[in-house]
């Protein structure tokens, strides 16, 4: 339970950051080599037995720390388009499940999310999914190495997709 709860917490300290724009402190709770990837979704017929997505196919995020970092560079300039005006975010997070590796420093986290997005007096999103992650303890810490996003959206109808889910 002990460890539930510091996952939790994790979590939605993480929700906090991403909502607040502290997107420097976000980037402190990811390890050097986080993989950061939101797989392209097809939708396919029951009958067809080919996976909607794989790591092979295209992927609307597909980033590490090097990418992660020149996107909140790009924020911080003033002339990211998609975020000036800003965005407002709310993250809410929930059924969070753990599941220990075979790496006693690593978890495997699954847990669902939704993120409405508001911006302008009439630009507004939802987007929600799950999300499987990679909890890894670095010096005593949590820290996210890998997320796995799967949108229940398989066409994302927003204007832009500038959000970390």
């Amino acid at each position: 339970m002990e460890l539930l709860h510091e996952v939790e917490q994790f979590l939605y300290r993480e929700a906090r950051l991403l909502d607040a724009e502290q997107f420097e402190a976000w980037l402190e709770l990811l390890t050097e080599d986080i993989h950061y990837w939101m797989p392209a979704i097809q939708n396919r017929y029951r009958r067809d037995k080919n996976p909607g997505y794989t790591p092979n196919t295209m992927a609307l995020f597909d980033e590490d720390m090097k990418s992660l970092r020149l996107r909140i560079k790009r924020f911080n300039t003033g002339v990211a388009w998609p975020e000036d005006p800003p965005t407002r975010h709310c993250h809410v997070i929930t059924n969070i499940e753990v599941e220990m590796t075979s790496n006693p420093d690593e978890y495997r986290v699954y847990s669902a999310f939704v993120n409405h997005r508001s911006r302008n007096e009439q630009d507004e999103d939802t987007m929600m999914g799950r999300r499987e992650d990679v909890l890894r303890r670095v010096d005593g810490v949590l820290k996210l190495a890998r997320r796995k996003i799967v949108t229940t959206q398989s066409t994302i109808m927003a204007k832009n997709l500038s959000a970390f889910l």
